[in-house]
């Protein structure tokens, strides 16, 4: 069909130990782009599971990745039930929208609180700064300062800028995901 093959494909081609699961735990505001990342991600292999009174959960299975994609509206009280699917994650993928000065607060509070869970004690952290296609996004640089990310000492993180419209930026930040996943699960 001459699809683009999906960077879940390509992950596959750089991960080493095939017949492991990795559970990559996909997490942002909503409106943050997660979905369009999520499909430039499984090229065409999203099974969708039935969102459930107010929050999204996606799940996407391609060649030994196991995705788990949250939709994170503003509703409280379904938090409880997320934790449900953080147990086992191997690498949390934040996105956030870089062009969303006023909302960068909250995802810096919602970031930090996933980062103080239990179950995600020390799971390598992948921040996509998306939406640098639009001219009034600022720099991964700058956004890395406004997220204070530099606080952040109990687990390996990066922050990636990219476009999940155009794609550029996410081999990039997948292939760091797949050389801290290696260095787990040695």
């Amino acid at each position: 069909s001459g699809e683009i093959p999906g960077l879940l494909s390509i992950l596959r081609r750089l991960k080493q130990t095939p017949e492991q699961e990795v559970r990559l735990l996909l997490l942002g505001l909503d409106n943050a782009g997660k979905t369009t990342l999520l499909k430039q991600l499984a090229a065409e292999d999203v099974s969708h599971i039935t969102p459930t009174q107010g929050f999204n959960i996606k799940s996407v299975q391609s060649s030994g990745f196991k995705l788990n994609v949250w939709d994170i509206g503003g509703q409280r009280k379904i938090r409880p039930y997320w934790r449900n699917y953080f147990e086992n994650t191997d690498v949390l993928i934040y996105v956030i929208d870089s062009s969303d000065g006023k909302r960068l607060e909250e995802a810096r509070l919602q970031l930090f609180e996933l980062l103080d869970d239990d179950q995600l004690a020390a799971v390598p952290l992948l921040i996509f700064a998306n939406k640098q296609d639009l001219m009034t996004s600022p720099s991964a640089a700058e956004l890395a300062e406004s997220l204070r990310l530099q606080s952040i000492r109990d687990r390996m993180w990066q922050i990636q800028a990219c476009s999940a419209l155009t794609s550029e930026g996410l081999q990039d930040g997948m292939s760091w995901v797949c050389k801290n996943i290696t260095s787990l699960k040695k």
